[in-house]
């Protein structure tokens, strides 16, 4: 997807036809299961389902031609990658231009195997930047923590996972027990976090911007960047 193309309701945009516009979106969604390069930009799209316009079908048409020239890319499993789970954490602070809504962007690693990933739009309209990535943290501790217990369940033990985090006033706000005002206004469900913070089943790492591979599940990026970020995921041709 363009960078500089942001997608809105598009009232005053060319009807499309729905039904092929459904299809199209639910044969990409179930492609995401493999593909992690286009999920952002697929559940981009999906939001306009209700009322599809002519600039949305061209955003998925995009995707596609993306596909036919990268067909043979795809996630390689090597047998000897270590049993390390560690994940990335990220937010678009506001990037929805309808409700103003963040994305969250989570990615999972086992070793250097990328085996979860997922793109979605916030509950809530986050006040702040370090809401929006506190928010999306909470999402992948929740995750990480239901993998860890089904690692647990076969015998391995993978103590504390890292979540890698690009905000460091999010990684401060889970290790503070206090509820300052603040922070009162964020839902209660997300403050669970710092109970396994403090439990040591989980660890927020600080990581830079540039490192921070979740990036591409939360806005579109530049080509450079979505390259490297593809790359750096694992994606790769495997014909």
């Amino acid at each position: 997807m363009s960078s500089s193309s942001k997608l809105d309701k598009d009232e005053g945009g060319k009807c499309v036809d729905s039904k092929i516009y459904h299809s199209m979106i639910g044969s990409l969604l179930y492609l995401t299961a493999s593909r992690p390069d286009i999920m952002f930009s697929v559940c981009l799209c999906a939001r306009f389902q209700a009322n599809p316009k002519e600039s949305h079908l061209i955003a998925v048409k995009r995707i596609f031609r993306y596909l036919k020239d990268t067909p043979n890319l795809g996630l390689w499993y090597p047998r000897d990658s270590t049993f390390d789970l560690h994940a990335f954490s990220d937010a678009d602070y506001g990037g929805c231009k309808i409700d103003r809504k963040s994305t969250s962007g989570t990615c999972q690693f086992l070793g250097n195997m990328l085996i979860s990933w997922f793109s979605k739009k916030q509950n809530s309209v986050a006040l702040s930047t370090t809401e929006a990535e506190y928010i999306s943290a909470c999402s992948c501790c929740a995750q990480v923590l239901w993998m860890k217990q089904q690692l647990f369940d076969y015998g391995i033990d993978v103590g504390t996972i890292p979540i890698k985090c690009d905000n460091t006033s999010a990684i401060c706000l889970t290790k503070n027990p206090i509820q300052h005002s603040r922070t009162k206004h964020i839902e209660i469900r997300h403050h669970f976090i710092r109970d396994h913070v403090s439990k040591n089943d989980i660890v927020l790492d600080y990581v830079d911007t540039l490192h921070q591979l979740a990036d591409i599940f939360t806005k579109p990026l530049d080509k450079e960047r979505f390259w490297t970020l593809r790359r750096d995921l694992g994606l790769m041709d495997l014909s």
